[in-house]
């Protein structure tokens, strides 16, 4: 009891201590928040994690001058469930919202197609703390007008409400990739290339609000289909062979170019120091389908395997946090909530995640050993230690050792029975306790899901190709 005190206190201090750093640096009480997602981003497909063939400069600049986590999860393998959960801060198969949201199937209620009403997001809590809030691009977490993001917390919209948009047409009466660009602030201007849009908006944001503390949710839809890419940037990877790989590089590299113009405003503002930017994918690539790389890691979107769930995963603070870091303990989207409500002076103590900060400019090891777990759809999953399962319905369970075994190739599961059940047993009882979804996606989506599992993944870095 003794220890678990000094512990508390430790880190309590230690919060205290970058808090006050800040504000000294800054001059400003609580920092701007920026959460930056990239949407079906492949893992392997950034410079800091290995890409030979596609240039990140700004991504891996944001990472190299602040902490890189090597083992970031998110806390399901696709879009909509994702947000849910890192947007709450609560791992949304908790409120029943383990299927991605799509039609209403029959026996459903349509009035609880989206994030349930009683679930608050990051922007509800932070604007009880007095901070403008603002997101820009994706929502998807419902379409009706009850779930819309200025009924979520959020003061500031421009975007859609779908789960992705066409990159040059925006069609006032369209739907799906086509629907309208919303906005409650200014009227809608016809779209250019949307991942531009959206740059142009979060720097217009930024000019508007530097005077007052900011939560901004940067939602882009790249590199997320329809593959769309402008002429000049096509030409920028025309070595790429692959039509398919090279109209995704190009998305990136226009992605990458508009984060660095929100970077860029943040200093033209002198608010840079003062602002914490974390960036995401809200799930692994789905391979395939955008030609995305998950290398090292073997699975796609919609799988629990470490390809569908492992993301990158950083966050820059220059006028608190060290840089030049790579913190290898596991962490998981559901520490962006605690984190941001923590650093506005909120109340955390009823999440399950953890704020990072204190942790980030020690060396100590306060967040080993971690247990994770997923739910989605027919799938589930465990992580403890370098330990992991993964239930299936139509097979054995797979338990792969992440230490020995990243690219999760070497099923273990008859060698060690013990641990297998074991574990079986702490992911069952989990499961047994969960809700019953408040919806579900259509029933070929699982099988789907399920025979990604048995594809074969590249697992390494192509070369850069060569006319």
């Amino acid at each position: 009891m003794r220890y678990k005190l000094k512990k508390t206190l430790f880190i309590c201090l230690l919060s205290l201590a970058i808090y006050t750093q800040a504000q000294e640096t800054t001059g400003k009480k609580k920092p701007n928040l920026i959460l930056i997602v990239a949407d079906d981003l492949g893992y392997g497909d950034l410079g800091i994690t290995g890409s030979k063939q596609i240039k990140t400069p700004n991504i891996d600049q944001l990472a190299k001058t602040g902490v890189f986590f090597s083992q970031g999860y998110v806390t399901s393998p696709v879009c909509a469930p994702s947000r849910a959960g890192f947007l709450t801060g609560v791992n949304q198969v908790k409120f029943g919202f383990d299927n991605n949201l799509g039609k209403n199937q029959p026996g459903f209620n349509p009035d609880f197609l989206g994030l349930p009403l009683d679930q608050r997001t990051i922007a509800d809590y932070l604007k009880d703390l007095g901070y403008i809030n603002g997101i820009i691009g994706k929502w998807h977490l419902g379409y009706e007008d009850h779930f819309h993001p200025l009924n979520r917390g959020f003061d500031e919209f421009w975007g859609y409400r779908g789960g992705g948009h066409d990159y040059f047409v925006a069609d006032p009466h369209g739907e799906g990739y086509l629907a309208p660009i919303e906005s409650n602030y200014k009227t809608t201007q016809k779209i250019t290339y949307i991942t531009d849009d959206k740059g142009d908006e979060c720097v217009s944001f930024i000019k508007r609000h530097k005077e007052e503390p900011f939560f901004l949710y940067a939602s882009f839809n790249a590199p997320h289909a329809p593959m769309q890419a402008t002429p000049e940037d096509l030409k920028r990877y025309k070595n790429i062979k692959d039509q398919k790989r090279r109209t995704y590089a190009a998305m990136i590299h226009r992605l990458d170019v508009n984060i660095g113009r929100i970077i860029n405003e943040l200093a033209n503002q002198d608010i840079r120091e003062n602002t914490l930017i974390i960036l995401i994918s809200d799930n692994g690539g789905p391979v395939g389908v955008n030609a995305s790389l998950n290398a090292p890691y073997r699975g796609a979107k919609g799988t629990l395997l470490e390809g569908g769930i492992r993301i990158p995963f950083l966050i820059n603070w220059p006028g608190a946090i060290s840089g030049g870091k790579i913190f290898k303990e596991p962490i998981t989207s559901l520490d962006i909530a605690p984190t941001f409500i923590a650093l506005a002076g909120g109340n955390i103590d009823h999440f399950e995640g953890k704020n990072l900060i204190p942790y980030l400019n020690e060396d100590k090891r306060i967040l080993e050993n971690r247990q994770l777990k997923w739910r989605f759809t027919v799938n589930a999953a465990i992580r403890e230690g370098a330990w992991k399962l993964i239930r299936l319905p139509d097979r054995l369970p797979q338990l792969y050792n992440l230490e020995k075994d990243i690219s999760e190739k070497n099923n273990v599961v008859l060698e060690h029975l013990d641990k297998t059940q074991e574990l079986l047993k702490k992911l069952g009882n989990w499961d047994l306790n969960l809700p019953h979804p408040v919806f579900l996606e259509g029933p070929k989506w699982r099988k789907r899901q399920v025979d990604k599992y048995d594809w074969n993944y590249q697992l390494t870095q192509p070369e850069v190709n060569k006319p």
